[in-house]
Order: structure tokens, then C-alpha cells, then sequence
């Protein structure tokens, strides 16, 4: 058991978070996000499964076949695509993944930014959250099309340009649900370039 070092990691990146979320205009998300990871359920895994460089759901889940932590977590954090899942009357699946709105899109990156800084510490650059993403896309079936798009969309400005043009981007054109011109690399209203 590590609760010591499982409490400060989880705190570390709760804070991380709520910088970021600052940044983009995003307070009560900055401020709520993550609670859950102090709830026995949670918190008592991550103390069981701690290792420092990965998360304890995944050593829950290779132990017992699945991760009663991370159905707990998804389950109340929006900012999960795994959220959005519910039934679609018509949909080959039944079950299938639902768009999820702008600001929990946007919370998400600044999670994976954040988790990414955590777990990497000085290995951390901005192409590792991309490349998290790409590693397992094929997989995320159930993710929304839309939201995967998005998803990627905002991974790659932050891959390809950095941390203030992707939230300069969030904060200024995204948030405030203005389309991106990707034909010629514009955002239309504000005529702001991002090459």
C-alpha cells in the first residue's frame, strides 16, 4: 500500500488539471475535476495498485479482470469519452458512443496533457498525448466519430504548434463553438492562423 505517494500523484495532476482548465476558462471544471480519485473506491485501488509511472486501474485490471476503480471514475467524470456511451435505437451496436459536448472535450485534453506531464515528468513533450491517442484509436469503437475527430483535431494543434496555440485555440475559437476553416487553415470569424 502507498497511500502517501498515490495521494500526492492523484493531487499533483488534480492540480495540473485545474491550471490548465484556468487557462481556457473552464473554473468549475478546473475545480471539480477528478473528485471521484478521493472516494474509497478509487482511492483505496490506487493506493493498492500504485506504481508511479502508469495508472493503478491498469494493475487492478491485470490482476482481477477488470478495474472496479475505473467503472466507478468513468461513470462520473464527463470528460471521459466512456461517459457518453447509452443505446442508439437504430444503431448496429445498440450501444454506441454519443457526441460529447465542447467543454468536456476540451477538459479531456487538458487531462491527457496533465496525465501525460505526471506519469512522463521530464520525458514529457507535447507529441506524447497525440501519440496516447493514435496508439489505441483503431480500438475505441465506441467512441462518437465526431468526438474522436475533435479529439485528434485539438491533440494535433497541440502536437504540431504547442501548449499556448492549443489553448489560445481552445479558450478563444473552440469554446465558443466557432468552426475551424481547415481548407484554408483560418478560423472564420476571427481570421486568427494557426500554421
Amino acid at each position: 500500500m502507498h497511500p502517501w505517494l498515490h495521494l500526492k500523484t492523484i493531487t499533483r495532476h488534480k492540480l495540473l488539471v485545474m491550471h490548465y482548465c484556468f487557462r481556457i476558462g473552464l473554473y468549475k471544471q478546473g475545480l471539480l475535476h477528478d473528485l471521484s480519485k478521493y472516494s474509497p473506491v478509487e482511492f483505496l485501488v490506487g493506493c493498492k495498485y500504485y506504481q508511479g509511472d502508469r495508472s493503478p486501474n491498469n494493475a487492478e485490471r491485470e490482476e482481477t479482470g477488470l478495474s472496479l476503480s475505473w467503472l466507478h471514475h468513468k461513470g462520473r467524470n464527463r470528460h471521459h469519452y466512456e461517459y457518453w456511451i447509452d443505446y442508439v435505437p437504430g444503431d448496429d451496436r445498440i450501444i454506441n458512443g454519443v457526441p460529447m459536448p465542447r467543454k468536456y472535450i476540451a477538459e479531456m485534453v487538458m487531462d491527457r496533457i496533465s496525465a501525460s506531464r505526471n506519469y512522463l515528468g521530464d520525458k514529457y513533450d507535447q507529441t506524447q498525448p497525440l501519440q496516447y491517442f493514435l496508439k489505441g484509436k483503431e480500438k475505441l469503437w465506441f467512441i462518437h466519430p465526431e468526438t474522436s475527430r475533435e479529439l485528434e483535431g485539438l491533440l494535433r494543434i497541440l502536437n504540431d504548434h504547442g501548449e499556448e496555440v492549443l489553448i489560445s485555440y481552445i479558450k478563444n475559437v473552440y469554446l465558443k463553438g466557432r468552426k475551424y476553416n481547415k481548407k484554408r487553415n483560418v478560423e472564420k470569424s476571427t481570421c486568427t492562423t494557426y500554421r
